[in-house]
């Protein structure tokens, strides 16, 4: 088990409990995700994937080339395991919004057509579900959106970010853009808004940015709050 004594003053991950958290894609996010959450401490944490590791997802995921061919929920799951003692739930499927999800929800699949089918069966006003976690990335940018999925004006706020994929970044060659620093900064905000979120419930006096935009070249930070 992750001896958390650096970050307890930060993050308890006794105090946060058995809370169901729920990684939705393993890839160039979902798989740093993971392996962050498990070195927090946590514990009830659910992948779902249905792909393979494939050669070019080494350069920019958690995958070694001893992992090349297998599935990433299981490749995943050996690797979090030898690094953090913590055995995590792994779903080798595809998710279409009706499996039942937990408390915390990290929506991080690879086309915007699935988080939207997701996000509408799935998600959408489930009262089992307290907070959504959701990042989109391209080459030296991403965005972290962050809200509680019950919440009317959140709902509407999150739902006009929504777009088409013929709108995703691609490189020369036609494949999804996709830069290893770039997925693992994106994943850390990430991470970091679920302890911002839990500091909340335990009464503190953070407030969550509903949506947190950055680029690398040059560095630049923009938050927005749908509520305000």
């Amino acid at each position: 088990m992750i001896n958390a004594i650096r970050h307890l003053s930060v993050f308890d991950p006794q105090a946060f409990g058995t809370r169901r958290i729920d990684v939705i894609g393993a890839g160039a996010t979902g798989s740093k995700v993971v392996l962050s959450l498990a070195k927090l401490g946590l514990t009830n944490i659910h992948v779902w994937d249905f792909d393979q590791v494939e050669a070019h997802n080494v350069a920019n995921q958690v995958f070694g080339n001893d992992d090349i061919g297998k599935n990433k929920v299981d490749a995943l799951k050996e690797i979090v395991e030898r690094q953090t003692g913590t055995q995590i739930h792994v779903h080798n499927e595809r998710v279409d919004g009706s499996q039942e999800l937990g408390a915390v929800v990290f929506l991080l699949t690879d086309s915007m057509s699935s988080r939207k089918e997701i996000w509408e069966r799935g998600i959408k006003f489930k009262p089992r579900t307290k907070l959504l976690i959701e990042t989109r990335m391209g080459a030296d940018s991403g965005r972290v959106y962050t809200l509680n999925p019950c919440k009317a004006p959140l709902v509407k706020g999150y739902e006009g970010t929504h777009y088409s994929d013929e709108f995703a970044q691609v490189s020369a060659c036609g494949a999804s853009t996709s830069v290893g620093p770039t997925a693992g900064f994106i994943s850390e905000l990430a991470v970091w808004q679920l302890i911002r979120w839990f500091a909340i419930e335990e009464g503190g006096d953070d407030q969550l940015n509903n949506e947190i935009v950055f680029a690398m070249r040059p560095p630049l930070f923009m938050l927005r709050d749908f509520e305000s």
